[in-house]
């Protein structure tokens, strides 16, 4: 009697079975691919590893070489089917992207795309099923089954469930825009432009309504992408209206009711005194502003982005939180209760230093006015903002994309159509290739006093010019003292620092100080700043 050697595998001593439809002697019965049985142990190995890469990268082919033919012929269809469309969007992307982003952002495109990537995910994993029944893993070294099955799963799940993932992520985008947009046709731009009003609106315990604490106008050229940025000061008062406007009626002269009426007042004393007068707005107090912004600028606004700070904290919270370089302590509290006019408690700081903040914590950075001036809390505004746009990557975008995506449609309200979503993507792409370029009713542009006493009419000739250098790609320069405003306040020359400060610029930058003396700085630590406003992103 033979001993078999020690190495020897007893599955080689299986003997190849005949299937019914099989001749005696057919290539079938000695083809390794096609039967397991007729190789031994190393190439059962490789043959396994083989039909899991054919299946990764050609989904149908190890059904092909090694199993149903049928099925791996319908497979490879699908497959080519895909890789084909893929080449024909990418293609298409180069010519005319505004269509593919209609064709993903689109309500009814949208659906048929999650139902499509489900059905493939699907078809994907049966697939990798088939594979592993082709493969037999009982016959193969015992050594090698556990890192078969091990790169069957990871293989698996790389695959159709990255697939599956994606109709996921898709499906979840779909009700992000159907929750934020709104419904109507698109917008068609106004002399070549796209305008629209964006807020970043408080609405906190200790307010009377919602105000909008910000207010800046963008003026996109429809063709370029190229953007022109207007900022509104909160505290500007006499606000005009268009003769077509509702409240032309109520405010012929303009919002001068004195000193509490202020631009931001214009929105709660709308929503709660002439909300009749919008009666088709969902938000009275918004169409208000973009009136106001309209009346200001003299530019056509189209559509209005809000954005409720209050609801801040949640999308802050969806990222995981953000990291900020904090200059000087920040009280959480204090200052004075709208409704009662006594002074609130402070409740604590955010101490300086490097500091991971929570919603809760990022929110009142952003907000607390106690021992503040409004350029300090403007830069710490700004200094939220650069982190939410540095530290939002893709990871954290794919990771926590549901989280993300609801607090969205809780903070952010707007009149854009929802079929205008594509242009303003492809508007976003263009606009990377321009600088942004920044202008507004305030230093350095204007003198202080200048909100306070507005000349509309120089205002919005200014505005004018400034639009039309930016098709040129000029930016607006400071003016000189006494130049703004018809001389009222004179105004000391603007020093660099406060001009990189207030045109809201981060990062490095370039400035010459009284000394011409070229130095690199942090344009947070400008020296109108107190420690309070002074801020970087790590």
């Amino acid at each position: 009697m033979t001993t078999p050697p020690s190495n020897h595998d007893p599955s080689d001593d299986i003997e190849a079975a005949r299937g019914l439809d099989e001749r005696a002697g057919s290539s079938r019965m000695t083809d390794p691919l096609r039967n397991p049985r007729s190789g031994g142990s190393v190439t059962r190995t490789k043959r396994a590893w083989l039909l899991l890469i054919l299946t990764t990268v050609i989904p149908g082919s190890a059904q092909l070489v090694a199993g149903n033919r049928k099925v791996g012929r319908v497979a490879l269809t699908v497959t080519l089917c895909v890789w084909a469309l893929i080449v024909l969007l990418l293609l298409t992307w180069l010519v005319h992207r505004a269509w593919v982003i209609e064709l993903v952002t689109g309500r009814f495109i949208s659906l048929v795309l999650v139902i499509v990537l489900i059905a493939l995910a699907i078809f994907w994993a049966l697939l990798f099923f088939d594979t592993l029944r082709l493969i037999r893993p009982v016959l193969l070294a015992k050594g090698m089954r556990p890192a078969v099955i091990i790169g069957f799963v990871v293989l698996l799940f790389v695959t159709a469930g990255g697939v599956g993932y994606s109709a996921y992520l898709v499906n979840v985008g779909r009700g992000a825009v159907s929750g934020i947009f709104a419904e109507g046709p698109k917008m068609k731009p106004v002399d070549g432009r796209y305008n629209f009003l964006l807020m970043g609106g408080d609405a906190g315990d200790d307010r009377v309504g919602r105000r909008p604490d910000s207010m800046t106008v963008f003026s996109v050229d429809a063709k370029t992408g190229q953007a022109v940025t207007i900022s509104l000061p909160r505290n500007m008062q006499n606000a005009q209206f268009a003769k077509d406007s509702p409240l032309w009626d109520v405010y012929p002269d303009g919002y001068n009711c004195g000193d509490e009426c202020i631009l931001n007042a214009l929105y709660p004393d709308v929503a709660n005194d002439h909300k009749d007068l919008y009666p088709h707005s969902k938000d009275p107090g918004a169409e208000a502003m973009k009136d106001a912004a309209e009346g200001i600028t003299g530019l056509p606004i189209q559509s209005y982005v809000l954005v409720d700070m209050d609801g801040f904290s949640k999308l802050i919270d969806a990222m995981g939180g953000i990291d900020i370089n904090v200059g000087g302590r920040v009280p959480i509290g204090g200052g004075h209760d709208e409704m009662t006019g006594e002074q609130n408690p402070i409740d604590g700081y955010i101490e300086p230093g490097k500091q991971h903040l929570d919603g809760f914590h990022a929110l009142w950075y952003g907000r607390s006015r106690e021992g503040a001036s409004d350029y300090d809390r403007e830069a710490r505004q700004r200094c939220v903002q650069s982190a939410m746009l540095k530290q939002l990557d893709p990871q954290t975008v794919l990771t926590r994309f549901q989280d993300i995506s609801e607090a969205g449609q809780k903070i952010i309200e707007t009149d854009i159509p929802e079929n205008q979503l594509s242009s303003f993507v492809d508007l976003g792409l263009k606009a990377k290739d321009h600088d942004l370029i920044q202008y507004g009713m305030a230093p350095p542009y204007f003198p202080e006093e200048f909100p306070t006493y507005p000349d509309y009419d120089e205002f919005r000739s200014s505005v004018d010019k400034v639009i039309s250098d930016s098709k040129d790609g000029k930016t607006p320069e400071p003016q000189a003292a006494g130049e703004a405003g018809g001389g009222k306040t004179p105004v000391a020359s603007v020093n660099p620092l406060v001009m990189a400060q207030v045109l809201g610029l981060s990062g490095q930058s370039q400035a010459t100080d009284d000394a011409g003396t070229t130095k690199s700085l942090d344009v947070q630590q400008a020296a109108e700043l107190t420690e309070n406003g002074t801020c970087s992103v790590p």
